[in-house]
C-alpha cells in the first residue's frame, strides 16, 4: 500500500508571498507549480522548480483560470477551446523551466475552479485531458477521485491519479464541499489525518450528510498555504508511515 503526497506550490507573485516554506518539501513527494495565471510568476516558477529538483520531488504543472484577483477560485464561463488553450499555454511555460533546469515534468493538476468545474463537466474535462495529451502523452493527469476529469484522462489514454483531500469535507456524490460553505475545511488536524488514513486504507470517506462514499485514493493534496502547513505535512507523513503506507511519487 502506497500513496503520493502532493502540494500546491510556487503560488507567490511579485512582492506577495504565499506558502513559500521550503521545509514542506521534506514531507511531500510531488508539487503542483502555479504557472502564472492564478498565481506564480516567472521568477517564482524557476525558483520552485529548482527547489523541487534539489529535493527530488516530482514536478507538475498547476494550470488555472486567468484570475489573479480571485486566486483562480472563481468560476469562469469558458468554452472547451479556451480551456484547451489555457492549459497548453501554462504547461508549456512550466515545461520550459523544468527543461532548462535539467528536469522532467511528471504530471498536470488543474487548479481551483477549473479543477472543480472539470470534475463535473465532461466537455471541459475532455478539453483539459486533450491539452495534456497533445503536449506530452507521458504526463499523468491528477483529478478529483472518480470525477469526469479522471474519466476524460483515461479516454485519451493518459495515466491518471485519483486525488483526495486531507483538509476538505465531502458531499455524498463524492464532490468537495464548496468553499462558500463554512464546513468546507477541516480545521482539526487529527480529524484530517484520520480522514486520509480511512480513505487510503479503507477506500471510503464519510460525507457531511453522514453517507459512507466509496473513494479511490492515489494521491493526497496538502495545501501549502496554511499557517501550520509544514507541521501538518510532517504529522500526516509520519502517520501514514506508522500505518505501513509507503509515501512515494506516482512515477
Amino acid at each position: 500500500m502506497r500513496i503520493d503526497l502532493n502540494c500546491d506550490f510556487g503560488e507567490s507573485f511579485g512582492i506577495y508571498r504565499l506558502g513559500e516554506e521550503k521545509e514542506i518539501l521534506q514531507y511531500v513527494t510531488s508539487v503542483n507549480v502555479a504557472c502564472g495565471f492564478h498565481a506564480g510568476d516567472p521568477l517564482v516558477m524557476r525558483k520552485t522548480v529548482q527547489m523541487a529538483l534539489e529535493r527530488k520531488v516530482a514536478i507538475g504543472a498547476h494550470p488555472g483560470f486567468p484570475d489573479l484577483l480571485g486566486f483562480g477560485r472563481r468560476n469562469i464561463a469558458v468554452t472547451p477551446e479556451e480551456a484547451y488553450a489555457y492549459v497548453v499555454y501554462q504547461i508549456g511555460a512550466l515545461a520550459a523551466f523544468v527543461k532548462a533546469e535539467g528536469g522532467t515534468m511528471s504530471h498536470v493538476k488543474p487548479h481551483g475552479a477549473l479543477y472543480n468545474m472539470a470534475a463535473k463537466d465532461a466537455a471541459l474535462a475532455e478539453a483539459i485531458a486533450k491539452a495534456v495529451y497533445d503536449v506530452d502523452p507521458a504526463l499523468i493527469l491528477y483529478g478529483l477521485a472518480g470525477s469526469e476529469l479522471i474519466r476524460a484522462g483515461k479516454k485519451f489514454g493518459l495515466r491518471t491519479a485519483n486525488e483526495v483531500f486531507a483538509d476538505r469535507t465531502y458531499q455524498s456524490d463524492g464532490s468537495l464541499t464548496p468553499r462558500s460553505d463554512p464546513r468546507a475545511l477541516i480545521v482539526d488536524e487529527q480529524e484530517a489525518v484520520q480522514q486520509v488514513l480511512t480513505m487510503v486504507k479503507e477506500k471510503r470517506v464519510r460525507s457531511l450528510q453522514g453517507i459512507e462514499v466509496p473513494i479511490e485514493a492515489e494521491t493526497v493534496c496538502i495545501h501549502g498555504d496554511g499557517k501550520k502547513a509544514v507541521l501538518f505535512a510532517k504529522r500526516l507523513y509520519e502517520a501514514l508511515r506508522q500505518e505501513g503506507v509507503g509515501v512515494c511519487s506516482i512515477n
